[in-house]
């Protein structure tokens, strides 16, 4: 397991890659079709505010295997996410 450091900025490279890749989708499409991409966004957000919360959190028992469970987290919900922004 890497620095908690280097979890903070993958989670944040990784977000917001997938949020410009999303405004670049947005640029090409119609204005009434924005909308999926915005609730996207809206998810990628809400879903990085909650990640941080989880990575700050210092009251956990096992902090390596919790930290190593958000890593798992990040990656599945970016998965996630890219496959939504395929998807519109």
């Amino acid at each position: 397991m890497g620095s908690i450091k280097n979890l903070k900025k993958d989670l944040n490279n990784v977000y917001g890659e997938i949020i410009d890749a999303v405004m670049i989708h947005q640029e090409t499409m119609a204005p009434e079709d924005q909308t999926k991409s915005e609730a996207l966004v809206d998810d990628i957000i809400a879903s990085f505010d909650d990640l941080v919360e989880k990575i700050n959190n210092k009251s956990v028992e096992k902090r390596a295997s919790h930290l190593k469970s958000v890593q798992i987290e990040v990656e599945k919900q970016s998965n996630d996410f890219i496959e939504r922004l395929n998807n519109l």
